[in-house]
């Protein structure tokens, strides 16, 4: 196993990687996915010596958990096993208003089971509506688990600013995970301070803007109708931030285009993305997806790339402030 950079997370004594795992795309959102495809991304994940995974109860209405817990299961001993994160609230018998304590628990202990542990080490609210984060008493619930020792620690995924910024304003608060790229750079201004000043990790989700930062793209790529970037990418399914940041995808690939020259040359766009966000010293982790073992370990190495330097990154803030921002639909 490699060695990678760690950070601590939060107000919690976990000690996580500096890049991290993506298990959105086990549940089958980005097209098909074979169980050996899975475990052999997750080999690659610890080969590269990345120790924090995160998944959701409805990633494949549980399969992605049930993938992890059953690789994990698998691991001898001596093996250092991950820190696995999951999510709690789209699930169909809670989103968008049937929240209840007994609902959330139940969720909860089965994602325990699935995952194969008797506490979680980290439960994320997921993108649960803004009047029920308002209200509070859900983290009141979440509270409660934790003394009960279903969970160890709590955070919470967020789709806006606005959202983050009234989940920071629970003292017990562990983790924010939220949207945070080169096409998506607001979060800067106000929110990763004030999470800096309070303690209170950052998790960066959708660090490529769905696969459009890969560079790998063409204006003409066809995804597969079972990949939300296909059904999803105006916004049909769900929040359209969700998908490519919430930009038209033909718009996304040109600006990836001029963003290029930007960038230094003979490095992996997907690794300078990356390394951009870990620049920012608010930034705990990078949560990045993989369908191939071969994107995991790319991944990983902007973990050992040197930082940007400063003329980059104002021309990149620059570029976003002049090209991208006004391209983003919904809110941000």
């Amino acid at each position: 196993m490699m060695d990678m950079k760690k950070r601590t997370l939060g107000k919690s004594n976990f000690q996580v990687t500096e890049v991290g795992l993506g298990c959105w795309q086990l549940g089958g959102d980005f097209g098909p996915i074979s169980d050996a495809q899975a475990f052999s991304i997750f080999d690659q994940a610890l080969t590269c010596g990345i120790l924090l995974w995160d998944t959701a109860d409805v990633y494949g209405d549980g399969r992605s958990e049930s993938l992890i817990g059953r690789y994990l299961s698998t691991l001898d001993a001596t093996t250092q096993k991950p820190t696995v994160i999951t999510k709690v609230g789209r699930h169909a018998d809670l989103y968008p208003d049937g929240y209840t304590k007994d609902r959330i628990k139940k969720n909860l202990i089965g994602s325990a089971k699935r995952l194969g542990v008797a506490s979680l080490d980290l439960v994320q609210l997921h993108c649960v509506p803004f009047s029920v984060l308002q209200s509070g008493e859900i983290f009141r619930w979440l509270e409660s688990f934790q003394q009960e020792g279903l969970i160890k620690q709590f955070g919470a995924s967020v789709e806006t600013i606005e959202e983050g910024l009234l989940c920071l304003e629970q003292p017990k608060l562990t983790s924010l995970q939220v949207i945070f790229n080169l096409f998506r750079q607001d979060a800067a201004v106000e929110l990763l301070p004030r999470a800096e000043k309070q303690g209170v990790g950052i998790i960066v989700r959708l660090p490529l803007a769905s696969g459009l930062l890969s560079g790998k793209f063409g204006a003409n790529h066809v995804f597969d109708a079972t990949d939300h970037r296909n059904y999803n990418r105006d916004g049909a399914a769900f929040s359209v931030g969700e998908t490519f940041s919430g930009i038209p995808f033909d718009k996304g690939v040109s600006l990836v285009t001029e963003m290029q020259s930007i960038l230094p040359a003979g490095i992996p766009l997907s690794q300078l993305a990356i390394r951009w966000i870990l620049d920012h010293p608010a930034v705990t982790t990078v949560i990045a997806g993989a369908s191939k073992a071969a994107q995991v370990q790319s991944n990983a190495e902007a973990s050992r790339l040197a930082p940007l330097t400063e003329k980059t990154h104002k021309a990149l803030s620059h570029f976003y402030r002049d090209q991208v921002r006004g391209q983003i639909r919904g809110a941000i």
